[in-house]
């Protein structure tokens, strides 16, 4: 059937706004309070480990929600589709009326909990439109518009530096507008949840498969946001590539973004399983290329962006897609699922920015610094790229000893 006509391309587009409003802010944001406000990292790590402690509450209770909302699905995501809307704008276009620090854990506060609302309805309702055998279809484009979102939020601060005084600013106010016309294209989607009755939690994660796929989510996805959360600082000081940061990670996600369709090509001919072991072995050789790097190395971290870039499109795209298919046997609603889903994700990029932004200010890394201790330079590559390679060991073994055929039960 036609793409247009399955109404695809919307999923893309809502995908684009809510990506750009999660990786990307947990990218910047972090750095631009400590750089303009002078807030310290451990400060911004535990703001944001608070938020995740929050989640480990709120996001379940958001996926109870979202399995029993009916008359007025679409005009209650729309609105809470303002407050992603608003809550950018006081994060970015508003100099703090309180103590940066506490403006800065309101706002993100209100960012993350439309997020976190945002994100499980909308991956439920993609269980409920394509079922089991459309999951891998529909997980590509959504991906993909998913990761063009975070190539252009990752970009925009840098190009906008040159056009405005208040490049952030700008940013926030041009996320609003494109989140109010990616709300009013996917509006037909918000239909009614599934006939069959919501799930209880307890008996999501009573199924075997499903706790095995949570488990391997959380493993494998955990490498990204320890590098996300240090990629500027990695650039700045270790690369000593001040300016590059924006280019380099349009490189890192538009690399994601161009090879999600061809990963999804590539599992729908040899399998999930074995096409994902693949990249997560393409991920290990290029963190490790990255330990060995310094400063003057921008152009082969370029490399290292590109190929590090492309085994995220099969993290991004195959494991979203494998834990919906078991949601449409599990949970049909899918609410609670990605509820569960959420936590899983979000609680990867607080223990990066709780245990890592610490250890780094420990080690005597000053943010904006032009110049750092050894020791810090040090930290910093042992955390960016030798960290991650461990856990990416950890998650081949997860993958390779999980039995995903019991998934399509």
């Amino acid at each position: 059937m036609s793409a247009w006509r399955d109404r695809l391309p919307a999923y893309a587009g809502f995908g684009a706004v809510l990506s750009a409003a999660g990786l990307p802010i947990y990218i910047y944001a972090p750095k631009y309070y400590a750089d303009t406000y002078g807030v310290s990292l451990t400060a911004l790590g535990a703001i944001l480990f608070g938020l995740r402690l929050f989640d480990v509450v709120q996001d379940p209770v958001l996926g109870w929600i979202s399995e029993r909302l009916t008359k007025g699905k679409a005009a209650i995501i729309s609105a809470v589709s303002l407050l992603l809307a608003l809550s950018m704008i006081g994060l970015f276009a508003v100099p703090p009326p309180i103590n940066p620090a506490i403006w800065f854990a309101i706002t993100i506060t209100g960012l993350f909990s439309a997020f976190s609302f945002l994100t499980i309805n909308f991956y439920a309702q993609g269980v409920m439109k394509a079922g089991p055998a459309g999951q891998v279809r529909l997980a590509a484009w959504r991906e993909t518009g998913a990761l063009l979102g975070v190539c252009i939020a990752a970009v925009a601060p840098t190009i906008l530096m040159d056009l405005s005084d208040d490049p952030f600013g700008v940013f926030a106010y041009g996320f609003a507008a494109a989140t109010l016309a990616a709300t009013l294209f996917i509006w037909p989607e918000w239909t009614g949840r599934s006939t069959a009755a919501p799930a209880q939690i307890r008996e999501i994660i009573a199924d075997p498969s499903t706790r095995r796929l949570l488990i391997l989510a959380l493993v494998n996805a955990t490498p990204l946001a320890v590098s996300s959360t240090l990629f500027l600082f990695f650039v700045e000081a270790r690369l000593d590539a001040a300016g590059w940061e924006g280019p380099l990670l349009v490189l890192f996600f538009l690399a994601a973004a161009l090879s999600a369709p061809l990963w999804s090509a590539a599992a729908t001919r040899w399998g999930e399983k074995r096409v994902l072991l693949v990249a997560m072995v393409l991920a290990i050789i290029a963190f490790g290329f990255a330990a060995s790097l310094g400063a003057g190395d921008a152009g082969l971290f370029a490399v290292i962006c590109v190929v590090s870039g492309a085994t995220i499109g099969a993290d991004l795209t195959l494991l979203p897609a494998m834990f919906a298919r078991r949601m449409a046997q599990v949970s049909p609603n899918g609410g609670q699922g990605f509820g569960l889903w959420s936590l899983v994700s979000k609680f990867t990029l607080a223990f990066a920015a709780v245990l890592l932004l610490p250890l780094l200010e420990r080690a005597g890394f000053s943010a904006g610094e032009a110049s750092q201790p050894a020791s810090a330079l040090a930290t910093l590559t042992l955390l960016y790229a030798v960290l991650p390679i461990m856990l990416k060991v950890a998650a081949i073994a997860l993958l390779a000893s999980t039995d995903l055929e019991t998934t399509d039960d």
